[in-house]
């Protein structure tokens, strides 16, 4: 493993060399030794890319490091608990630091040390030398590491390298306005004391959907650079947009900040015969007084800024409503299946396969009114006779002001969303929690723990992460997707464990497409356009893309599931990519990406699972996932694993009851062994096996050995040596394909009979081959053991006739087996050389000598292979002169 770290208390110029190091070692983990200042933390809480590169120390094995890449320091206590790394004789140290030498710096195998404002200085040359072009987002951050360790250019330190390296930033997109919210300079006295005048004369004016912040300011004579003042107010405070009007002399000026897009503050400037841009400006206010000014100002401001329209956003749609004449239980039952808590009352119901919408609102049932009513054995009488009739509704065009005038004011649980008669869509008290705590403009930070504080807004663009981390072949499909479903009127996304694997930086090529809409239409249009194949899947709405050249896409109709009882198969229902995201397994895997070209990008979480990504969490979306579907337990045991990941203590307790409660009996045995499969086809599967005995599911997985059975030494030396075999294997580049799960699972129960092997096949329904091959492979691998056990000294010929007839999978599991080094060593010998060899002599050849076609042409083959594998015929003539004199005819032709 490789590790890039840096300083405790990592500053900017630490952060910003940590991820330029990460461009060089692309494989190297990013490790913080310690805390990091407050500027950082909260950097790392809005700059989205840069989160999920970190692991925590503690998620790591120490002794496992082999490469320790150390950033802007060469002291050893400076970098915490990765300090013990340096004791391993065999670790490789680079180091990159700006810091002038001292007597006890940290001596590296390779080190990049000059006397220059920051580290990230060298790296951006290092970036110019090797031509490594940095992303906007990269740039940027390389940008607040210089301006931050040189003071802006004005520390002494500060050399000509450190303001050439800036101008290459922004050359390469470098956003000042982020480093000038981040980094600033200190005031002297004049300003401090000009600084707390403007903010006693501040006042705050809410205005449409923004907070507006005015502050007035009358000075004698001018003050230069002014603008450096407003802007350390609006760090200070926190503000999102600030106006300061400043009579100076005989002139008034106009400086302006904004960090919101609902208030474009150029615009602003521009009416006062000024200019800028969206987020800075500023203007000379000409014939008017300081009030005069202000006044216009308010009124531009009330013309200008509009409240943002969200509810056609944050609505819940397609919508599931009931009919007046249908009965409380028949409702509560529907409340049960969807897990919800209120549904509409309409005259007319609705179609989710067809599309056709609810309309004509009546009124609205929940559940708590539902349970009462069947409680006292009114569950027989229609809804119309206890739904609540008196609702506001709201349009698509809506408000968050007018969301949370009805849900917080009016205690109203749901809002139904109306276009004409027609219910579009509904926004719960839960959709309006989510969207107040996932974006941290609507909740005070000073609120939340750190661990708890969201990272990111529900929604953002993805498109630089993708161009970096995808194929340009998959960026060219996803986008060709994205314009085919413009072209039909959906909405197309990409979705799952592809979004979970793009956030972790890492390359997933299985394509999960979903589309608001008719997915098995869409398939089936775009495989026409493209000349492909699709094999669809009516029953769940699914289709599967086949190119000429072997790529697949899977394109689901955005659906929701519900269950009839606990491990049952699902029944599938249309709906909206809200509710498709809502039936997944694991937060982690909950996301999508829009792929329509005017939201191409676009990052669409609506359970905060960047935070559970960032955290490294696996937790399920709601507490009756593993009962309605135990297999998740083996999904979540396998994502812990190969994630390096930790299940929740919830999600715990969730897996425990479910055990507990013995579902593994009522679902499909096919389904369960599926997800067995794919943990045994792990690099290394012993985790996920020391969890599932540990969740108490090995008497599930192999009643037989129940009492012999467990996570001992034995077991544990089988596995791992199971997993050394397969690496080995792996090594040789070899074009045979090979199942590394049939060699664990072999080795499993190499303690065991053939006829408990048989019957595991049997209880999940192993395909006949694979049944047939692993009975086989199992008995000739054991019986050869003990042959090979007895015979230290076998000729190379001998290995050959006893170990050809096996498969890679059984040589493999006789290497994981074999108590002796002679028995590996011949398995290696065989699978690397021997098993290849050819004889020198070909049949053509022995009926150009006379001899006629037969079954001696195999024995007589066979006769010289083992000469040639023991040495005595070592070419071509020997091989001819050994079949002339060994195998006569009576009236041979020359060659």
């Amino acid at each position: 493993m490789d590790v890039i770290t840096t300083h405790i208390n990592a500053d900017f110029d630490s952060l910003a060399a940590m991820i330029a190091a990460k461009r060089l070692y692309p494989r190297a983990e990013l490790i913080f030794p310690g805390s990091q200042e407050k500027s950082v933390r909260d950097y790392l809480a809005q700059e989205f890319r840069n989160i999920y590169a970190f692991r925590k120390a503690k998620h790591i094995d120490l002794g496992q490091v082999r490469r320790l890449i150390v950033v802007d320091t060469r002291q050893r206590e400076r970098i915490g608990e990765l300090g013990v790394c340096l004791d391993n004789p065999r670790i490789e140290v680079h180091l990159f630091d700006h810091h002038p030498d001292t007597a006890t710096d940290i001596r590296g195998d390779y080190q990049q040390v000059e006397n220059l404002g920051s580290t990230t200085t060298l790296f951006t040359r290092i970036f110019q030398e090797q031509q490594i072009a940095p992303s906007p987002e990269e740039a940027t951050l390389m940008a607040l590491g210089i301006y931050q360790d040189t003071g802006n250019f004005l520390h002494s330190t500060t050399r000509p390298e450190d303001l050439q390296a800036a101008a290459w930033l922004l050359a390469h997109g470098a956003n000042l306005d982020v480093v000038t919210q981040f980094v600033s300079r200190e005031l002297d006295a004049q300003q401090v004391n000009l600084l707390g005048r403007l903010l006693n004369n501040a006042t705050s004016y809410p205005i449409g959907s923004a907070n507006v912040v005015l502050s007035k300011l009358i000075l004698a004579e001018y003050v230069d650079d002014f603008a450096v003042i407003v802007q350390r107010m609006m760090v200070m405070e926190n503000i999102d947009v600030l106006f300061g009007l400043i009579s100076m002399g005989e002139r008034i000026y106009l400086i302006a900040r904004s960090r919101i897009p609902e208030v474009n503050v150029g615009s602003m400037a521009r009416a006062f015969g000024g200019g800028g841009h969206a987020s800075a400006a500023a203007a000379t206010v000409r014939e008017m007084t300081l009030f005069e000014a202000e006044e216009k100002l308010i009124q531009l401001l009330h013309q200008h800024i509009r409240p943002k329209a969200i509810a056609g956003e944050l609505m819940s749609s397609p919508v599931i409503a009931v009919t007046p004449e249908l009965t409380i239980d028949q409702a509560n039952s529907l409340m049960t299946r969807y897990n919800v808590t209120v549904l509409p009352v309409t005259e007319r119901r609705g179609n989710l396969e067809s599309g056709e919408r609810p309309a004509g609102l009546l009124g609205m049932i929940s559940r708590m009114v539902a349970e009462k009513a069947i409680f006292h054995k009114l569950g027989s009488r229609p809804v119309a006779d206890y739904m609540t009739t008196e609702i506001a509704t709201l349009t698509e065009k809506a408000t968050l002001a007018d969301i949370q005038e009805l849900i917080i004011a009016h205690r109203q649980r749901m809002i139904p969303i109306i276009r004409s008669r027609e219910i579009m869509g509904v926004i719960t008290r839960t959709d309006l929690l989510n969207l107040l705590v996932s974006d941290p403009a609507n909740l005070s930070s000073e609120l939340l723990q750190e661990d708890e504080r969201p990272s990111t807004k529900r929604t953002r663009n993805l498109s630089n992460t993708m161009s970096q981390v995808l194929s340009r072949e998959v960026m060219v499909l996803l986008q060709d997707i994205g314009e085919s479903a413009t072209q039909m009127g959906c909405n197309a996304f990409v979705a799952g464990g592809f979004v979970r694997d793009l956030l972790l930086h890492t390359s997933n090529n299985d394509i999960d497409i979903v589309v608001e809409g008719d997915g098995i239409a869409f398939a089936k249009s775009y495989a026409r356009k493209h000349d492909a194949q699709v094999r669809t899947h009516e029953k769940f709405a699914t289709a599967t893309v086949i190119f000429p050249d072997g790529t697949r896409i899977d394109v689901a109709t955005a659906r929701l599931e519900y269950y009839d009882h606990p491990a049952a198969r699902p029944n599938v229902e249309l709906s909206s990519i809200k509710l498709d995201l809502y039936r997944r397994d694991f937060t982690i895997n909950s996301m999508a990406i829009q792929l329509n070209p005017d939201r191409f990008g676009s990052l669409v979480d609506y359970f905060n699972s960047q935070n559970d990504l960032k955290e490294r969490r696996i937790q399920v979306l709601h507490n009756l996932s593993f009962v309605e579907d135990p297999t998740r337990i083996f999904r979540a045991i396998r994502f812990e694993g190969r994630l390096d990941f930790k299940i929740t203590r919830h999600t715990e307790k969730l897996i425990k009851n479910a055990v507990a409660m013995q579902l593994f009996d009522r679902f499909s045995e096919p389904r369960f062994f599926y997800e067995l499969k794919l943990i045994l086809s792990e690099d290394n599967p012993l985790p996920a096996l020391r969890r599932l005995a540990a969740f108490k599911l090995f008497p599930f997985l192999w009643p037989d050995l129940r009492p012999n059975l467990k996570i001992d030494r034995r077991f544990i030396h089988l596995v791992s040596q199971a997993s050394r075999s397969l690496s080995w294997f792996k090594l040789l580049y070899l074009p045979d394909k090979i199942e590394p799960w049939m060699v664990y699972l072999l080795a499993i129960m190499g303690r065991s009979r053939s006829r408990e092997l048989l019957n595991f096949c049997e209880r999940f329904s192993l395909a006949p081959r694979e049944r047939k091959k692993l009975i086989q492979q199992k008995n000739d691998v054991e019986r050869i053991a003990k042959d090979m056990l007895k015979r230290p000294f076998m000729k190379h010929s001998e290995m050959y006739w006893l170990l050809g007839d096996l498969d890679n999978e059984g040589l493999l599991y006789l290497m994981t087996i074999a108590r002796k080094r002679h028995i590996q060593k011949a398995v290696s010998l065989f699978v690397t050389s021997l098993r290849r060899e050819k004889p020198l002599v070909s049949g053509d050849d022995l009926k150009e000598m006379g001899f006629r076609p037969g079954p001696e042409f195999r024995s007589m083959l066979n006769h010289l292979i083992e000469l040639q594998l023991d040495g005595e015929v070592e070419n071509r003539e020997q091989a001819l002169h050994f079949i002339r004199s060994t195998y006569p005819v009576t009236d041979p032709r020359p060659l």
